[in-house]
């Protein structure tokens, strides 16, 4: 059955479907298995929990199991099969059908288990062919719908930060702040925190990706603060410091080094430039701030359906930006046993440059 259009403006997953048929006839596929879930949605608009997709030169088709019986067909744009066995052996069972010989695979998505249980299911003269990155190279360029789901995505984060910014204190824990902000980012209208939020105070903040606990913030900590939020399925990213007390000459001297690389590699975002350019530009000002050594991750990434996705920013990169594609310029430094500072902002590239999303300033905040 197909979904009903109502109201709803349609769905631009017919045109993405298309461009993915395209490359089936130049790697002489009969179809696509597509299994990564924010892959199906890119393809057809349906968000659940459990589905695949077959991709045909002419057409496609959505699995999923009967607690979306009413979810799939109102949402996605393509022909739904709602599986009452194994959603495997329905697929199967559609191969056949249509007499698939070369079956192309998400090569770095689907799991070794499902990869293994389908190649069982398959004819024997039927083969398993590998693809990469088909459809994230699709979604690395996003229409004007989706980036301005972006745009509220990131303008929701930022008043939910202001908002919880108001509650924080020497005392409070690393976890009851993290709770706050993403209390009020559901507040405001967010499906949920894009990832788990980053609160990390004192020394803890020199490690990147620090889970929150009940650690509590004391006068003299450094505290970062790396949060986002997923609205209408879309991603956004921020980091953001604060300081307990009046920071040093070493902490504004640090600061000040970290924003002066993220203003260069921002002022370096343009069409045609080399992600590794954008890296470089942040990393050569860290370098002549004598902290390059401290900089031990790339200068961003990607994001979107996913809050990590193509492109990622950092060295050896060759792919070249372009217009529609929103990335993060987040560079960093992390000082074992003294503490970490990394400033981040969504960015879009633009047809002579770039634009910051990100509406929140980018002072050290002293509490």
């Amino acid at each position: 059955m197909r979904a009903s259009a109502g109201k709803r403006r349609p769905a631009p997953g017919a045109a993405r479907r298309a461009a993915v048929a395209e490359r089936l006839a130049e790697h002489r596929l009969d179809a696509l298995l597509v299994t990564a879930l924010p892959n199906i949605r890119y393809l057809t608009g349906f968000t659940g929990s459990n589905a695949m997709l077959l991709v045909f030169p002419s057409g496609a088709l959505l699995f999923t199991d009967p607690r979306y019986a009413l979810q799939a067909p109102a949402e996605a744009d393509c022909r739904v099969k709602i599986s009452k066995r194994r959603i495997l052996s329905d697929i199967a069972a559609a191969l056949a059908r249509r007499r698939v010989r070369r079956l192309g695979f998400e090569r770095e998505r689907m799991r070794f288990d499902v990869f293994d249980k389908l190649r069982s299911h398959l004819p024997l003269k039927s083969s398993l062919e590998p693809v990469d990155g088909w459809i994230e190279r699709l979604r690395m360029i996003k229409s004007a719908e989706e980036i301005e789901a972006i745009r509220r995505s990131v303008e929701t984060n930022s008043r939910a930060f202001d908002l919880a910014s108001r509650h924080l204190q020497p005392g409070t824990t690393e976890n009851d702040f993290a709770a706050e902000i993403e209390y009020r980012m559901r507040k405001l209208g967010a499906e949920g925190p894009a990832f788990e939020t980053i609160v990390a105070a004192g020394a803890r903040s020199a490690l990147p990706h620090a889970s929150p606990t009940a650690a509590r913030m004391k006068p003299r900590d450094l505290v970062m603060v790396d949060m986002g939020a997923m609205e209408r399925g879309y991603a956004s990213d921020m980091t953001r410091m604060f300081y307990i007390g009046a920071p040093g000459p070493r902490v504004r001297r640090y600061y000040a080094a970290v924003l002066r690389a993220q203003q260069a590699a921002i002022a370096a975002v343009r069409p045609g430039v080399r992600a590794s350019a954008v890296d470089r530009a942040a990393r050569s000002v860290l370098q002549e701030a004598g902290l390059a050594k401290a900089f031990i991750h790339s200068t961003g990434h990607g994001l979107g359906l996913e809050i990590h996705e193509p492109p990622r920013l950092g060295r050896g990169e060759s792919l070249l930006l372009e217009p529609g594609m929103t990335i993060t310029i987040e560079p960093g430094i992390y000082i074992e046993g003294w503490g970490g500072i990394r400033i981040e902002d969504t960015v879009v590239v633009t047809a002579d440059g770039c634009e910051v999303l990100t509406p929140t300033h980018k002072e050290l905040r002293a509490i």
